[in-house]
């Protein structure tokens, strides 16, 4: 795309070898954040609320400005830096906003993303809503740029291209493992005891294969409730399958998360685990599903009603049967199949670098495969 002429000038701030705006330079600062942020939910799934504020004013600040040098034709002159026209600029910003931040919304509405993905989408769509430029000795980049020129654009399409390649290298190790069916390219097997100390959700049932498993941080959350750990309730599940066994006065369930090595105690409330016999009746309902060892059925099996009234709200979507489903699987056996998922934060940083360097990768594809042309 052309650039036009410009009545001011703006010069080219530089850091660290790379000539910018400004503004454009400033954006970088998001870089090394969303790079954390991705090993934030890599390692505890969990993205502070407090991080995105200060990104969201940055972009707001940064908008205003970049408009404000659109509107009094402040363009930097230099054949490199494409300057669009203010009636381009509202176009690229009404776009991105317009799609993106709906599109966040929908996603995170319909489960498809979690808070912390549609939060880092709504910021990239008011950080980047016009592409930078950044001249690196004798190239200008991003390299490839599309048509549209809506830069967040550009970072969730490759971001998705990136995400793409996990169930690929999930496919290939388990492959390599000998582990070869139809969950292949999206889990992995484990340990059942090991469940505790992983992300994801199990691909199993008593009944065989599902995609709606029980959800691991419901699990830590339900443990952690009754004062259990999953290797007392491999041990003895005949025991801890009597709602009998459920507590008198169970511990906060916590968040679910796992805390790092060697940081805070098992439970919220500082208590530490409960090794005696769990004792009381205080929580049983009408359910009926489950056989006694003497051939009757448990009211609610494995307090599983129980824990769900108590804690008076959601554990990430999970059902009293999608945990007592999940807890039969996990005591009867040795190992299961889960899926870990992958936070869409790691691709989306992923392909926040890419943009910036190389630019829209989809249009890069498309011209490879003969689809489409660049430039």
């Amino acid at each position: 795309m052309p650039t036009r002429s410009a009545r001011a000038n703006t010069p080219l701030a530089v850091a660290f070898g790379v000539n910018a705006t400004l503004p454009d330079l400033l954006r970088l600062l998001v870089v090394p954040v969303f790079g954390w942020v991705a090993w934030r939910d890599v390692r505890t799934r969990r993205v502070p609320n407090r991080t995105w504020l200060p990104l969201l004013v940055l972009g707001v600040v940064l908008l205003v400005w970049d408009g404000w040098l659109v509107w009094t034709d402040g363009l930097v002159v230099d054949p490199r830096v494409f300057t669009p026209t203010p009636a381009l600029f509202v176009f690229q910003v009404a776009f991105s906003l317009g799609l993106l931040v709906p599109l966040a919304y929908a996603f995170w509405w319909m489960g498809g993303f979690g808070g912390a993905d549609a939060k880092a989408l709504i910021v990239l769509a008011i950080l980047f809503p016009t592409y930078p430029t950044y001249l690196v000795a004798d190239m200008a980049l991003p390299a490839i740029r599309q048509p549209v020129g809506v830069f967040a654009l550009t970072i969730l399409s490759n971001a998705v291209l990136v995400g793409l390649a996990y169930p690929l290298a999930l496919a290939v190790r388990n492959a390599f493992g000998g582990h070869i069916g139809k969950a292949m390219v999206i889990g992995r097997p484990i340990a059942a005891e090991d469940a505790v100390e992983e992300y994801g959700r199990l691909l199993e049932t008593p009944d065989g294969f599902t995609r709606r498993g029980l959800d691991l941080d419901a699990l830590r959350m339900y443990l952690t409730w009754r004062g259990r750990s999953l290797s007392e309730l491999r041990a003895d599940p005949d025991t801890y399958r009597d709602p009998a066994s459920l507590p008198d006065e169970p511990h906060s369930p916590g968040d679910g998360s796992i805390p790092p090595d060697g940081e805070g105690p098992l439970f919220p409330d500082g208590e530490e685990m409960i090794q005696s016999e769990g004792e009381g009746t205080a929580h049983q309902t009408d359910d009926e599903s489950t056989p006694r060892s003497d051939g009757g059925e448990y009211e609610d099996p494995w307090g599983a009603e129980a824990f769900f009234a108590d804690i008076e709200h959601s554990a990430y979507g999970t059902t009293p049967a999608e945990l007592r489903e999940g807890l039969e699987v996990l005591a009867d056996s040795d190992t299961v199949w889960i899926t870990p998922g992958i936070p869409f934060l790691v691709p989306m940083f992923g392909g926040l670098v890419v943009s910036l360097v190389a630019g829209d990768m989809l249009l890069w594809v498309l011209e490879a495969l003969g689809i489409g042309a660049l430039g």
